[in-house]
């Protein structure tokens, strides 16, 4: 074999890998930021306390099905995510502040561990480290 076709199937080996690990990460989706559960609003906190303990919730809307329609969050099966309003100070509806909860491997929000919070009505997300 030549020099120059043991570089080219090299090249092409090297290309091919990359092309895979790519679309791999691609199908799970972007991996979000994260921020420390202290550093999160007092609102935010209250309501991460009460999607541990299962509610009470404020909002009638608190705990339906979060699509991911924006696939910001890892692609997971429709169901997987449930939503929750933060309260804002001063807003006079739900606000944009939401935290989503994955049901990990428990199928649980409450115990799952999985908490993104979006403080601009799903812009973006961070994933809450506890």
């Amino acid at each position: 074999m030549s020099w120059t076709l043991g570089r080219f199937l090299r090249g092409l080996a090297i290309g091919l890998l990359w092309l895979v690990l790519g679309a791999g990460a691609w199908a799970r989706g972007p991996v979000p930021g994260t921020v420390d559960a202290r550093e999160l609003p007092p609102e935010a906190r209250q309501v991460l306390a009460q999607i541990r303990q299962g509610g009470p919730f404020k909002h009638v809307r608190d705990g339906v099905t979060f699509y991911n329609r924006e696939r910001l969050l890892p692609v997971r099966s429709r169901g997987y995510y449930t939503e929750y309003t933060v309260p804002t100070p001063g807003a006079r509806n739900r606000g944009a502040r939401r935290i989503v909860a994955g049901k990990g491997d428990t199928g649980d929000p409450a115990t799952s561990g999985e908490y993104w919070y979006t403080a601009d009505h799903y812009a973006s997300f961070r994933r809450i480290q506890e």
